[in-house]
């Protein structure tokens, strides 16, 4: 069982390009995958790393339906530090993106998740807190999800391919 299986199965569809794992957790299961800005077809891809662990997507879906978007743009206007680091953030990440392009002839934009400026997908700046970026919507929104810490793993070998574990379930 490989990692895009796994990852696939974490995310429930197929990859659209091949993707590094960066990040596990304790049980050895990919959390945040690198993905090319340019998918196999030729699609420019804004994300790079893309957050595939199920408790952490859950905990954060929980974050964003409370209004966390929001909350976390409304910080960044009224905080100039934060505000400066978030921008930073964006820009880092563009850098980061680029270097990866090479000569594709449609480019990917924008920061984290693609947005040029705020908050645009509290998921994408988890994954890139997780991965080592410095960026402080996912260090915040970390405070919510960490730790990952299940009991079981999310996805099991079964034979040949990888399945969703029935005997998963988020930890209280």
């Amino acid at each position: 069982m490989g990692d895009r299986e796994v990852v696939a199965v974490q995310i429930g569809r197929p990859l659209r390009a091949e993707a590094d794992v960066v990040v596990r957790c304790r049980l050895g299961v990919p959390v945040v995958t690198r993905v090319p800005p340019t998918l196999e077809d030729g699609t420019p891809f804004p994300t790079l790393f893309w957050l595939s662990c199920p408790l952490a997507v859950r905990r954060i879906g929980r974050i964003e339906a409370a209004g966390g978007v929001a909350s976390m743009d409304r910080r960044a206007m009224r905080d100039p530090v934060f505000g400066a680091d978030l921008e930073t953030a964006h820009a880092d990440y563009a850098a980061a993106r680029d270097e990866l392009v090479g000569d594709a002839p449609h480019l990917p934009t924008g920061g984290v998740g693609g947005a040029r400026v705020g908050v645009k997908c509290l998921h994408a700046h988890y994954a890139h807190h997780a991965a080592g970026g410095s960026n402080p919507v996912g260090a915040a929104t970390s405070w919510w999800v960490d730790p990952l810490d299940c009991e079981a793993p999310c996805v099991i070998d079964q034979g040949e391919t990888a399945h969703a574990n029935r005997e998963w379930r988020e930890p209280v």
